[in-house]
């Protein structure tokens, strides 16, 4: 057994053993508990990255997986604020205080739930890492509070510097509204500094922050929030060319190129089936060759962010393997989502102040005076397994990447399609540090499961059969329970609406067996009736 392999036992024993682990003195030497490093991509599609099959290069990404545990059935939340909601705090995004992503008092009333910051029903596990003895670190995307008492200082980060916004420009803060960018760091709002790249900044204030404690024997949690591979899409000179041509031949059938390297690669399987194609979107042969220039391009330059997004990942995993940290490191990379579809361009809300402030020229596209998205055309090429994309409760907007390798991780380039969601991660370091979550009773469980055993490989399931995931967001909403899942398509939402699907025999959702399984859906709908009533998620019926 590895040191990287073996280390996690020792820690459980010792640690697990006690309420909370006694403070650190200089006495009892370095604490021996794990680093904690977190790597976030904002709206990275499920079948980018090499080591899923995808045709972008990300070697570090990839050597990851080739030493840890690459998860294909990890489920997270259908846009990037409640899944940041869930993974803080390890809780439904209703109780975690972010039922509907930034828009505050949308029922019109302060129902429980609807905050659109962290709620003072969870405690985030920053918080609780830190006040064990943990440096806790985070730089990147907040978009959970813009005031200083919702800010990450508040939340258990020690030092943080953030986009308190949900996306922004990748090279200053003029955003994609009147209102431009808003940037913490620590407790104090600062500028960007001109000329600076996301992913360069953020990677460059992360070593910072760890570096500044470096052999104060404590152990961190380091969270690199990137904003990439979000749009805008843009990237540094360098960058511009690398995937030039790549992507001629266009979404359809690189859609398929996709579902084909998802089986060749073992992340979904070879029994499974293209879902239809969403005749929603322009088929490619029907643009004409300036539309498909154009459309080419935006796939070229997506392909060039996550390429300079993997050349930031092996910065900061050079720190630990420099500082001979990294036999001691838990490392999870993951996406937040399914892949992005919105396109600004043509939103009512901000199409008025992108056109009249960026340049819409082919010559400038990926550059900072260009402002485009790839829209649905290739974020459905990126779900290609699954119905839809980001923001949809099917599986194409909540199934993402998620790689985990370190300490206590047998996997060595396993692949599992064990069902896990992203509220399985917070009591999972909790238990690493050896910290137990406060009994309170204004304080609500974790919903999610620890995941310890499994990455040891000492049972073959995350959660059981009988367990219950439930969702609602801005009219979409699924509950799922074992392999058997209702969700409804589009808002707003009717319970009438939901359809029924069986994920293991079914997992592109292409057949409705409401009628087919009556006693299921009935089973189902009462569970879906018990869980909303608990969670309290609001209908437009209960107004």
């Amino acid at each position: 057994m590895s040191l990287r392999t073996g280390f996690l036992l020792t820690v459980v024993v010792v640690f697990c053993a006690c309420d909370r682990p006694a403070e650190v003195s200089a006495e009892a030497g370095p604490d021996p508990r794990p680093n904690i490093l977190l790597i976030v991509a904002d709206d990275l599609g499920y079948a980018d990255i090499g080591s899923f099959g995808g045709d972008i290069s990300t070697p570090n990404i990839d050597a990851l997986a080739a030493e840890g545990i690459l998860f294909t059935q990890f489920h997270t939340a259908v846009m990037c604020a409640p899944t940041r909601a869930m993974l803080l705090s390890g809780n439904n995004n209703h109780v975690a205080g972010m039922a509907n992503q930034g828009r505050e008092d949308i029922l019109g009333v302060p129902y429980p739930g609807y905050e659109s910051h962290l709620s003072d029903r969870i405690v985030p596990f920053p918080q609780l890492l830190e006040d064990s003895g943990y440096h806790t670190y985070i730089t990147g995307k907040w978009h959970l509070g813009e005031a200083i008492e919702h800010s990450p200082a508040a939340k258990g980060f020690e030092r943080s510097f953030v986009n308190l916004y949900g996306a922004g420009h990748h090279w200053s803060n003029k955003g994609y509204s009147e209102r431009g960018s808003l940037f913490r760091q620590d407790a104090e709002i600062v500028a960007w500094p001109e000329e600076r790249y996301s992913t360069d900044l953020f990677t460059e204030k992360l070593l910072e922050f760890m570096q500044s404690n470096l052999g104060d024997g404590r152990p961190f949690f380091a969270f690199a929030s990137y904003t990439s591979p979000h749009w805008p899409l843009q990237v540094p000179d360098e960058y511009l060319d690398l995937y030039s041509g790549q992507y001629n031949a266009g979404y359809d059938e690189l859609r398929e190129q996709c579902f084909d390297s998802l089986k060749s690669a073992g992340i979904v399987p070879e029994s499974s089936e293209l879902p239809p194609r969403n005749e929603e979107i322009t088929p490619w042969n029907d643009l004409d060759e300036e539309q498909q220039r154009r459309e080419s391009r935006k796939m070229e330059l997506y392909a060039s962010m996550l390429d300079n997004l993997d050349d930031h990942v092996e910065r900061v995993i050079a720190f630990p393997k420099a500082n001979d940290l990294y036999e001691n490191t838990l490392i999870i990379f993951m996406s937040d989502n399914g892949a992005a579809a919105e396109d600004f361009y043509y939103d009512d809300r901000f199409k008025e102040f992108i056109r009249a402030n960026y340049d819409k020229a082919y010559e400038g596209m990926g550059k900072a005076g260009s402002f485009v998205s790839y829209g649905p055309q290739w974020a459905e090429a990126g779900s290609a397994a699954f119905q839809r994309y980001k923001g949809y409760t099917r599986e194409g907007g909540i199934v993402a990447p998620m790689i985990i390798s370190g300490p206590g991780v047998s996997g060595g380039g396993q692949k599992t399609s064990a069902y896990t969601t992203v509220m399985d991660l917070a009591p999972s370091f909790l238990e690493l540090a050896g910290v137990e979550y406060p009994v309170d009773e204004d304080i609500w469980p974790m919903r999610g499961e620890r995941l310890l055993d499994f990455l040891a490989g000492n049972s073959t399931a995350v959660h059981g059969d009988d367990y219950v995931t439930t969702f609602s967001h801005c009219g979409r909403a699924f509950i799922r329970k074992g392999n058997w899942k209702m969700s409804n398509l589009d808002a707003p939402f009717d319970e009438a609406k939901f359809e029924l699907f069986d994920l293991q025999a079914d997992p592109g959702e292409t057949t409705d067996l409401t009628e087919a399984e009556p006693e299921i859906y009935q089973e189902m709908l009462e569970l879906w009736h018990t869980e909303r009533k608990e969670l309290g998620i609001v209908l437009p019926e209960d107004l």
